[in-house]
């Protein structure tokens, strides 16, 4: 996957609604708002990096595995696309990167006396709240 990656114009959907927000006497007749949909399970992207895009998990992402990005921050409609179209292309970008596997390491012994010490510290702590006994 190339940085500078850009989806076929036959795997983007686009929508073109009102923006939301405070206008002027613009607003209403213009829709300059855009709405992206690209379907991940149907696009020419490599596997690994489809399953990397629909384990995103978050809200932007359909059931049926469609990215949805609404650009809207923009006055102009083609600014709006522009911006969408970036967006994508950075979430691409993202999930093209190959996660680094975790390696396993052990807790160094200055970290577990640390934690011996701290628990030690908390039981005498919650043993003095007891009931006091008479001698």
């Amino acid at each position: 996957m190339t940085p500078d990656w850009h989806p076929a114009d036959d795997e983007i959907e686009w929508q073109f609604t009102r923006a939301q927000g405070p206008g002027g006497q613009h607003v209403n007749k213009v829709s300059t708002a855009v709405q992206l949909r690209f379907d991940v399970r149907a696009s020419r992207l490599p596997e690994a990096v489809k399953a990397r895009l629909l384990q995103l998990g978050d809200q932007r992402l359909t059931q049926d595995g469609v990215l949805v990005i609404k650009a809207q921050s923009h006055r102009s409609q083609e600014r709006n696309r522009q911006e969408a179209l970036e967006r994508l292309a950075a979430l691409v970008a993202e999930a093209a990167q190959v996660p680094r596997p975790r390696r396993l390491t052990r807790p160094t012994r200055g970290s577990q006396q640390r934690r011996l010490a701290g628990k030690a510290v908390r039981a005498g702590v919650k043993a003095g709240r007891g009931r006091v006994k008479d001698v």
